[in-house]
């Protein structure tokens, strides 16, 4: 899944907003509270409900610019990427792609399905969260 938006923030804020996120959940699953250059590399165990967890990983920061976590299942690999480009003082373009590895063939053509039925409302869930920072501004 890949969406490129003009945004009406600047780079900062937008940055800003995905770190204090990350931050947060970081704070909810493991109770530490973290600097933002602790977050490169760090590594926790997000539980979801009672049977279901995964693990994630913030693999890389650049302040104001980039933003890339890797989550992983039993079933699954998920990267994301944020990449922010500040077009002025004022407003910024996102590009967020999301990738998937599934673990074996069943659930690489069990991925590719419900990955085509899901990705309509995924992304319609990713624009109104974009809609949400830009109106928080």
């Amino acid at each position: 899944m890949e969406i490129v938006k003009q945004m009406n923030v600047p780079a900062e804020f937008f940055y800003k907003k995905i770190i204090d996120s990350v931050m947060y959940d970081v704070q909810e699953a493991t109770g530490q509270t973290l600097k933002e250059k602790q977050l490169i590399g760090f590594e926790y165990i997000k539980k979801f409900n009672e049977k279901t967890s995964a693990k994630i990983k913030i693999e890389e920061l650049i302040t104001d610019q980039l933003y890339i976590y890797r989550t992983s299942t039993t079933r699954n690999d998920f990267t994301a990427t944020y990449q922010i480009r500040s077009i002025d003082e004022k407003s910024c373009e996102i590009q967020y792609v999301e990738k998937m590895d599934s673990h074996g063939m069943i659930q690489s053509l069990n991925d590719m399905v419900t990955g085509v039925l899901l990705s309509f409302f995924k992304k319609r869930q990713f624009k109104q969260m974009l809609a949400m920072i830009e109106q928080s501004y």
